[in-house]
């Protein structure tokens, strides 16, 4: 899960009227049929789908309104879920043995936890095997040798830079920095040239946790290496395992960060970058066909730039949302058929129609992209070599009481990277003590992330 899906959606999914017009004349016709045709319509399955996503990815309801009047097989009820619940209801509603069919799901722990819960019905023979692995689920979607989601659409994480302000320090927009040692040399420049270098806005603490996934994936060898972090096999207090905090505490000591960092919510920090006021920021690849547009393609993506020693380093990192089906369905099946309906050639092409972003589905026919900017990230984040967001595997605990207060006290408060590794630690252990239940849940985990 993204910040982009802590933000609240607004409306509610709703049914199209042509639909119930269809419906209407559909009934009209049973009169003159007869009771055949009645049995045959009261046998058509009804699925319930609970979903999120438009407020992120604006367009989604209306493509899921016409995917869900083609699809023949069964009647699809859609309801949008405000993001606060989008978690709890589903797991309240399938303790009490009433869950929907299908279930938007978020990565990682926002999904896993309802598996060891046993409200999740793994995915392996309900579809088609070939189209579940083409839809990209992503490897923190596999538990226990199954698959428990399918992948439904991809949110690249890259590095905004500038181009107008790397042309105004004399660097090479064509060529943006990729070590350490070359990022350093370009916040210098532009320093210099009077634009403030790196940063956004950490006041709601979301840019700490972007950059956690960008950076300790740096000194990582697996994605089970951030589990074992959690679990205690691997150690914060490392200094590997650290050294993203340090370079932090490098970029601040050296003045690099915006002076209103603090001030500043994760996309007012990111419009920064896009309006010309912040050379390098962290952003989301969803943004880019508009901020493309705004500044006539004069944003550029990088990952960040390598410092690490771990086989990560480097990588690009690609966030994916999900769908998958409730334990408790009476109506697997059908369910199934659905998800696979949303994989089909022609409703790819719908879903970039509806929403102007790419789907997960390698079925995709990307030759649609015509913006050199969308293409590229595509090509390199998408395509490419990438990782997973391992922010996605933090317990609740972690993620509030270390994730967030590392970058936030390193950027205002002093803090160190040592002693932000101190704090990990720290947490860390707290929350093993106090869940050993899970603990164990996330032993089994991370053998399945390092062996896949």
């Amino acid at each position: 899960m993204t910040t982009t899906a802590r933000r609240s959606p607004t409306g509610a999914g709703l049914m199209d009227r042509r639909r119930l017009l269809q419906a209407g004349a559909g009934l009209g016709a049973l009169t003159l049929t007869g009771g055949l045709a009645g049995r045959a319509l009261a046998q058509t399955p009804t699925l319930d789908m609970w979903w999120w996503g438009e407020q992120e990815l604006p367009g989604l309801q209306a493509y899921l309104d016409k995917a869900i009047a083609a699809f023949t097989e069964a009647q699809v009820k859609p309801m949008l879920q405000d993001t606060a619940v989008v978690i709890s209801q589903f797991q309240t509603a399938a303790a009490a043995g009433d869950p929907p069919d299908l279930q938007y799901l978020w990565n990682g722990i926002y999904h896993m936890e309802s598996v060891w819960l046993g409200y999740l019905a793994h995915l392996d023979g309900l579809m088609d095997a070939d189209l579940l692995a083409a839809s990209n689920h992503g490897p923190l979607s596999r538990f226990d040798g199954h698959v428990w989601r399918m992948g439904w659409y991809p949110l690249p994480m890259p590095w905004y830079y500038n181009k107008d302000l790397f042309d105004k320090a004399g660097l090479n927009a064509d060529a943006p920095p990729a070590t350490w040692e070359e990022l350093l040399a370009a916040c210098e420049a532009l320093k210099t040239a009077g634009v403030e270098p790196f940063g956004g806005g950490v006041q709601d603490g979301y840019w700490a946790e972007w950059y956690i996934t960008h950076g300790l994936s740096q000194n990582l060898d697996s994605v089970g290496d951030a589990v074992n972090l959690f679990i205690g096999d691997l150690d914060f207090r490392e200094p590997r395992y650290h050294q993203h905090w340090v370079k932090l505490q490098e970029l601040r000591d050296a003045g690099f960060l915006n002076k209103d960092m603090a001030s500043l919510g994760l996309y007012p920090g990111i419009d920064l970058c896009v309006n010309g006021q912040l050379g390098i920021c962290s952003s989301i690849g969803t943004r880019l066909p508009a901020d493309a547009k705004a500044t006539n393609g004069r944003i550029g993506c990088m990952a960040l730039p390598v410092f690490g020693q771990g086989a990560l380093a480097g990588r690009p990192v690609v966030d994916m949302q999900g769908m998958g089906i409730a334990a408790g369905s009476e109506q697997k099946e059908a369910a199934a058929r659905f998800m696979e309906f949303l994989n089909a050639p022609e409703q790819l092409a719908s879903f970039w129609d509806a929403t102007g972003w790419i789907p997960a589905a390698s079925g995709f026919d990307d030759s649609v992209i015509s913006d050199p900017s969308v293409k590229d990230l595509w090509t390199r984040w998408g395509k490419g070599n990438n990782i997973t967001n391992i922010t996605n595997l933090m317990p609740g605990q972690f993620y509030e009481q270390a994730a967030i207060p590392t970058g936030q006290n390193i950027i205002t408060a002093g803090m160190s990277g040592e002693e932000a590794g101190e704090l990990a630690a720290r947490v860390a252990q707290e929350w093993r003590d106090f869940n050993p239940d899970l603990v164990e849940k996330y032993q089994k985990w991370a053998s399945d992330l390092s062996a896949g």
